[in-house]
Formats: structure tokens, sequence, C-alpha cells
């Protein structure tokens, strides 16, 4: 199995989108790529805008050459925005989390809007909630759907296990780190020896995530290691938004040396440079920004 990160918040853009070879299929998951609206009181820095654009042809190159493509959910770090070109995604068969049950309104309104895209493109469309699909000898099984983070509010999203032969890895989407315990069961169920895992929403610590749910996040995470002892514990997403990451989930870090498993980000895993362009806008712009000036507007604590 070849797993490669085709955009996460550690080179760059919002996103977890994970590109999945096999010997019978390559599988795209979530295929979208954002930029946080604000932070620190800043619009996206032009270097981010550029990166922004690498990761979204790249995206669509790798699309448009994969078997099967699956949307975890509907925020626009994960899906594309309805105004956008989806060519790459013509013909192509999609598994989608549900678009109209275990879903909030604003998720239900943008998965219409994907659906109508997909339809255009005459995509091959199906529910993945739940489901077990095995093409050759690779198994893709989804979770039931389970709590965006660390409350409903945002919805829900499903997880994805992939394996073949002996390898199997799991993607979790937007889970803040595990604050959830059908969240954690379904990793647990599965064993895997690579997880790919939006980790603590750490940045956002004291507001929209609390000391509890980081504690809760992190034993929670002691349990995946202890358990399924994977070689590759990929903590990106979230957690890499806080420049700090690393003193937040030391204890963890450590934890799991132990066990043999290495806790990384997405551009470590890749062998590419840590750029977490997000965490670091203030210091992109300097003492004097020439751009982006202003008090913090309503879409930085959000996801988009």
């Amino acid at each position: 199995m070849l797993v490669r990160p085709l955009a996460a918040d550690s080179l760059g853009t919002r996103s977890m989108c994970t590109l999945i070879h096999t010997e019978d299929l390559s599988i795209v998951i979530d295929p979208g790529a954002a930029l946080g609206p604000w932070r620190y009181g800043l619009r996206p820095h032009p270097r981010e805008l550029k990166r922004l654009e690498e990761h979204k042809a790249e995206i669509a190159r790798s699309t448009s050459e994969a078997d099967l493509v699956i949307f975890t959910h509907y925020h626009y770090d994960h899906i594309p925005r309805p105004y956008e070109d989806v060519s790459w995604l013509r013909g192509k068969r999609v598994m989608m989390k549900d678009p109209e049950n275990n879903i909030n309104f604003s998720q239900r309104l943008r998965a219409r809007m994907l659906l109508e895209q997909l339809r255009k493109v005459g995509s091959k469309v199906s529910v993945a909630d739940g489901k077990n699909v095995r093409i050759g000898n690779t198994s893709i099984k989804f979770s039931k759907a389970v709590q965006h983070g660390n409350s409903p509010r945002l919805g829900y999203v499903v997880e994805v296990c992939i394996s073949t032969g002996n390898e199997c890895l799991v993607h979790t989407s937007d889970v803040e780190g595990l604050v959830d315990e059908q969240q954690l069961g379904f990793i647990i169920q599965n064993r895997p020896d690579t997880i790919i895992c939006d980790g603590p929403m750490t940045y956002m610590l004291g507001s929209r995530y609390t000391e509890k749910d980081l504690e809760r996040s992190i034993n929670n995470l002691k349990k995946v290691v202890a358990t399924c002892r994977p070689a590759f514990l990929v903590l990106d997403h979230h957690l890499v938004r806080d420049m700090s990451w690393k003193d937040r989930v030391n204890d963890l870090i450590t934890y799991a040396e132990g066990f043999g498993t290495s806790v990384c980000t997405a551009a470590t895993f890749s062998g590419l440079n840590y750029e977490p362009l997000e965490a670091m806008r203030k210091i992109l712009y300097g003492p004097y920004p020439s751009d982006g000036e202003g008090s913090i507007g309503p879409g930085e604590d959000q996801d988009v």
C-alpha cells in the first residue's frame, strides 16, 4: 500500500486529502483544500494563496486518475466549492457520507450542492455510512456516522479503513483527536498499522476546545497506540494550527515511542518540508502587514 497526503495543514493548507494506492485500485479521500479566512486578525498571506492553488491542482490531477473517491463530510476543506470546476470527477465512482441523515443543516445544504456538481459530470454516487466494500484483495470499511470533533453542532463524519494483505490504514476525518468513544471504537476494531488522524484542536483551547477535551483526546490516542501499536500515527489538520502543538502532545509522543510508534505530521510522513502556513501567518506578514489588517473576522473559529 502506498499512502501519500496530497494536501494537509502541515503542508500549508487546511486539508486531509490523502491518496492511497493498493494493488487493486487507487483511492482519494476528501479531495478538497481551503484556507482559514482569518487568523491573528489577518487574511491569508499571498504565500498561502499560492500553496492553495498548487494543492488544488495536484488534487485535481491525482483524483482524475483515481478509481474511487471518498467524501467523509461536507466542509469546504474536504470537498470542492460549488463554483469550482469538477471535471476531474467525471465518471468517477464516489462514496460519500449520507447527505440526508445524521447531518446538520449547513452540511446537508452543501451535500446537495455537491451532488448536483457530481450529477453534471456523471459521477456514480453511493452512500458510505457503515458499508463494507471489497475490490480484489482490497477491503474498504466505513464507520457509521460519528461526531465531528467534540460537539454534534458541526455535524458528523465517516471514518475510513482500507486494508490489503497485512497492511491496514485508517483515515479518521475530523475527530479532533478522538474525543468521543464511537470515534475511538472504529480504530480499535480495525487495528491499523497506519493512522491519518485529525489531532486535538488545541489552537481553540479555552473556547471551542476544553482542557477536558484535550485530556480525553490524549488518553484515547494512548489507547490506540497501546492496542493497535501502529507504525505511524499521523496527527495533522486542526492540531498543527497551533505553533506549540508538540508541547501539547509531548506526553503522547513519549508514550508512543515506547511502543515503536512514530507520531508525526503529514509533512514528516511524506518526507516534505513542514510548512504550517496558517499558524505562521503572523510571521509571514512580519511586524508591518501591508495586507489583511483588521480585527478577527467571524470565520476564524469555524470549519470552512
